[in-house]
């Protein structure tokens, strides 16, 4: 579904991610681990195609994408949760979740086929759906962010961070969320703080470190490597919520 061969990329002088090589396969959940700075959320951009590679290969369902600008890759099934939730403020939640299919536009009753399919997800969308996106909380913009990125009806989901800031009762629900996506059958690529959680989802996981990739495994083997628990698990594999 994803492989990276070799990947480079670079702001200005200094190389943030130093030859990248990774594989997701079709309804995977891959978790990608590290600290901050590591390179993770620069490596999510080179995916979809918001920061050029230096060097390297990115390709999806087996085309090489190296010239694909990142409008016409949502139409190779890919989509982005960003870090921060990236909501339109100014627009109310219906618009924001709307624009997420901008890429099936005149289809209406796709979009609006769409548009149920999320409500139904998320009963608080539905609940605010006229409410402007900046005055929901933190935890309603992130499943706003999720369902708009599900807008498109991506093959693939890339999600940065999603538990970043929010309550420990809604990052349950954000995890619960993404294995229902994996039990879907959803292809999942997700960077996450919460190693522990994010590890126990996984089917497979890369730890990257100052651009690198020094450990590969599934979730359970990462879950028990000694160097992971020390330095992501505080110092033992917690279980998942």
């Amino acid at each position: 579904m994803l492989e990276l061969d070799d990947v480079k990329m670079a702001y200005g002088a200094i190389e943030a991610v130093k030859g990248v090589s990774l594989k997701v396969r079709r309804g995977e959940v891959v978790t990608l681990i590290g600290a901050n700075g590591a390179g993770k959320s620069t490596l999510l951009k080179g995916i979809v195609g918001l920061h050029p590679l230096r060097a390297g290969r990115v390709s999806i369902g087996g085309a090489d994408c190296a010239t694909v600008p990142s409008h016409r890759r949502v139409g190779l099934g890919l989509a982005l949760v960003p870090e921060g939730r990236g909501v339109f403020p100014d627009q109310t939640v219906r618009d924001n979740l709307l624009l997420g299919a901008y890429a099936m536009r005149g289809d209406e009753a796709r979009c609006a086929q769409l548009l149920q399919r999320e409500f139904e997800r998320f009963p608080r969308l539905r609940e605010r759906e006229l409410q402007l996106a900046g005055t929901l909380s933190g935890g309603e913009q992130q499943m706003l962010a999720i369902s708009r990125a599900l807008m498109s009806d991506p093959q693939l989901l890339l999600l940065d961070e999603p538990s970043l800031g929010l309550a420990p009762l809604i990052i349950a629900e954000i995890f619960q969320t993404i294995r229902s996506l994996r039990d879907a059958g959803l292809t999942l690529l997700l960077v996450e703080q919460m190693a522990n959680q994010a590890l126990a989802v996984a089917d497979r996981a890369y730890v990257l470190e100052t651009g690198v990739v020094t450990l590969a495994g599934t979730g359970a083997e990462l879950l028990r490597d000694p160097k992971v628990r020390a330095a992501y698990l505080g110092g033992h594999a917690a279980a998942a919520a």
